[in-house]
């Protein structure tokens, strides 16, 4: 049976020798950018590949773009490939924050049309915690095959929509905020620009997902949570975002864990919305 939201380290550990199964380190610190691949040198879960946010599940930069544009469907699929990933593939993902980096190769694959993959809930903590083998040497990755996208799973709004909604006086899509409060109100922006939110965008915390141990909260937990935000706008009308469309990706994993299906994202998000000087910006409570 695949796994498309969440898997257990001792799943995962017991999966170990399953060449079926594939696993990436997404680990990733946007103040360090080499750090992720730092800790994956000291200690990994055996047979992880590292996954790297800005060269692997990114584009580069461009002046209209936010800070991680989505990578070049065709490029993705070739790296993906070249790491073992087939039609029939159970994927892996993780990292060390609570599932807020993991969740992009998740979204992406799901973008891809291959559903058969998993964030490790808990992340590197809860296979340390335990107890569970390490590997210090890099994987070297399998016999590469051929990765072919099939219909998406996951879907997409833009910066040209929203602005057009907004102009329009509509309210069509909702947008659900990830970024902390503080962010999301304007109170402190300690990495883009500009601070505020977009108009008539709600505020949901990423770290609202997750319990006290830092696994993932239960399903009717979220679902709580989430009618909490949303009132009575269904999952079809809300498009997730927060600074660079990344950590966006945890809400909509949340959504999918609590049933909640169809939601989009707005993989532009924030940095892509403050790169227009024009596009109005919100405050406050």
């Amino acid at each position: 049976m695949s796994l498309d939201t969440l898997v257990t380290a001792a799943r995962l550990h017991a999966e170990g020798d399953n060449p079926a199964w594939r696993v990436f380190d997404c680990r990733f610190d946007l103040a360090d950018t080499a750090r992720g691949e730092r800790d994956y040198r000291r200690g990994h879960v055996p047979g992880a590949l590292y996954a790297h946010l800005d060269h692997d599940l990114s584009s580069p930069i461009t002046p209209s773009s936010g800070r991680h544009p989505l990578p070049d469907r065709d490029r993705l699929c070739d790296w993906l490939g070249r790491c073992g990933v087939g039609s029939d593939t159970q994927v892996v993902a993780y990292d060390d924050s609570g599932g807020s980096m993991a969740v992009r190769l998740w979204w992406l694959l799901r973008w891809l049309g291959h559903t058969q993959v998993a964030v490790l809930d808990g992340g590197w903590q809860a296979w340390t915690a335990a107890g569970l083998p390490e590997a210090t040497l890099p994987t070297t990755a399998p016999a590469g095959c051929r990765f072919v996208a099939g219909e998406p799973a996951a879907w997409l709004v833009s910066t040209d929509d929203i602005a057009r909604q907004l102009a329009e006086g509509r309210d069509d899509i909702l947008l659900v905020d990830a970024r902390t409060a503080v962010r999301f109100r304007g109170e402190a922006e300690p990495i883009d620009p500009v601070a505020g939110r977009i108009p008539g965008a709600v505020n949901l915390p990423l770290a609202d997902n997750l319990a006290s141990d830092g696994l993932f909260k239960t399903a009717a937990d979220l679902r709580a949570l989430y009618a909490g935000a949303l009132g009575d706008i269904a999952p079809q009308r809300c498009a997730a975002m927060c600074g660079s469309g990344v950590t966006a990706c945890h809400n909509l994993l949340a959504m999918e864990i609590a049933g909640l299906k169809g939601a989009a994202l707005y993989a532009g998000s924030w940095s892509e919305w403050i790169r227009d000087p024009s596009r109005p910006v919100a405050t406050g409570r």
